[in-house]
């Protein structure tokens, strides 16, 4: 997996189209072309605060000792590229040219109303192993915040029609809690340092309008989508923002907001 904090930008950044090696065509060679299938990624993601020295792993009971807390992740992905790199490589190319996260961070602290149990798999299904495992990660370990993600054609710009609403999903639908992926991360010996940025994967519940990203949302493309402006979309075209909110609530605590991670895709050169 090739991510680089050089490439990571703000909220507001626009994002251009990049190019990379496509093999649409399995009976011809790849071609270097413009990506045709670029898509989002609804995640969440979290700042380390304090690091661990190199080949001393983070127990998950100590896990959250080293989360600073959390903000809200765009993680652009060329589809196309991807299909044709990730084997034997993984991502590449289909990943550096962008990362898009929301302009602060809200701390852990903040968040201890919006706690919630890890997510309970299924009697069938594999439990974790004993090293992300533990009592308080198994009642606390979650998060409950509710994940936003709209879009905005340049003809829906020209025609003053709204964002609109392509899913809303929930960091409790996570299969993982952040402290089990951060020990995880760590439990080789990798050295974690302050200020590291990691994030949670395509936050996606079991329905359709849960799904956060175009790949599931159109089922590969399969299955386009119809907005307000008669338009529609496999994946996103020039001029096309994505626009990411994020908030919690709960009765008798104060509403917090994550802010917007949003950016509009430029033409490739």
């Amino acid at each position: 997996y090739h991510g680089r904090a050089s490439s990571i930008v703000v909220s507001g950044t626009d994002v251009r189209r990049p190019w990379g090696q496509n093999r649409s065509d399995v009976e011809k060679p790849p071609v270097f072309i413009p990506c045709k299938n670029l898509d989002y990624e609804m995640e969440l993601g979290f700042f380390v605060g304090r690091g661990n020295e190199l080949g001393t792993p983070i127990p998950i009971s100590e896990a959250e000792e080293h989360i600073f807390g959390v903000c809200l992740v765009n993680d652009w992905s060329a589809r196309d590229i991807q299909a044709w790199e990730y084997q034997p490589l993984g991502p590449f190319l289909a990943k550096n040219f962008a990362t898009t996260i929301s302009p602060f961070v809200v701390t852990m602290e903040a968040l201890a109303p919006f706690r919630t149990p890890a997510f309970e798999r299924d009697p069938d299904d594999p439990q974790p192993l004993d090293y992300l495992s533990d009592e308080s990660n198994r009642k606390f370990g979650g998060l409950d915040i509710n994940l936003e993600v709209y879009i905005q054609t340049e003809q829906m710009r020209t025609e003053n029609i709204e964002p609109h609403l392509l899913s809303r999903s929930n960091t409790r639908d996570l299969y993982w809690t952040i402290g089990q992926m951060l020990t995880h991360h760590a439990s080789g010996g990798c050295n974690l340092q302050t200020g590291d940025l990691m994030a949670t994967g395509t936050v996606s519940g079991k329905e359709k309008s849960e799904r956060g990203c175009l790949l599931e949302l159109t089922w590969r493309g399969s299955e386009p989508l119809t907005l307000p402006s008669g338009e529609t979309r496999r994946f996103l075209e020039d001029g096309d923002e994505v626009i990411m909110k994020g908030y919690c609530e709960r009765e008798g605590f104060r509403r917090i907001g994550l802010g917007e991670c949003r950016g509009r895709i430029l033409p490739a050169l």
